[in-house]
């Protein structure tokens, strides 16, 4: 969801609703990136409502928003709001040019930080991602090759599931909240 902050500048907002189908609330990405593919902070500013977890049927959520895995500070900060899981809804993958250890460092290091929020604040970590290409409109390069692999990890970083790189899936995990304590 994009929400109009002024003319020409937009939030990247997640809305959260719970299980009875009402809003439980909404976090706003708080790191936009000016990185190649990913020009956001010409069209994003960055959110104005803090780290705040969302309170929910199943627990407090930490809700963070794509270039936001990036910072150990939103999972921290979130964590010491009482956040009980981290979510990271995200759309990140490589150019298809770059070569194949290059993808494969830049996956991994991914996957890594994510894992490293779980062990330094003791909580699962669920990540989800978007799969398959996205041609460039413009036709400069191939576009953004999404990487798919959503994945869960526990509080120990472990991972617990994870979906493949190259199509859709559901992914549905356990995870048991006590581990946390």
């Amino acid at each position: 969801l994009f929400e109009r902050r002024a003319p020409g500048l937009y939030h990247n907002t997640a809305v959260v609703l719970d299980s009875d189908g009402r809003l439980a609330g909404t976090y706003r990405k708080m790191h936009i990136p000016d990185d190649p593919g990913y020009y956001e902070k010409f069209y994003f500013t960055p959110g104005d409502l803090g780290f705040e977890p969302i309170d929910t049927a199943v627990g407090r959520l930490g809700v963070l928003v794509c270039w936001d895995q990036w910072y150990p500070e939103a999972a921290r900060l979130m964590a010491l709001a009482g956040a009980e899981l981290l979510l990271y809804p995200t759309a990140i993958g490589w150019d298809p040019q770059d070569t194949p250890d290059e993808q494969a460092r830049q996956l991994e290091a991914w996957i890594g930080i994510q894992r490293g929020h779980a062990i330094a604040n003791g909580l699962p970590v669920a990540v989800c991602n978007r799969v398959g290409l996205e041609p460039d409109p413009s036709g400069a390069t191939p576009g953004a090759l999404f990487w798919g692999r959503s994945f869960v990890c526990g509080p120990q970083g472990e991972l617990v599931a994870q979906a493949p790189g190259d199509r859709e899936h559901l992914l549905v995990a356990r995870i048991d909240r006590d581990r946390t304590e």
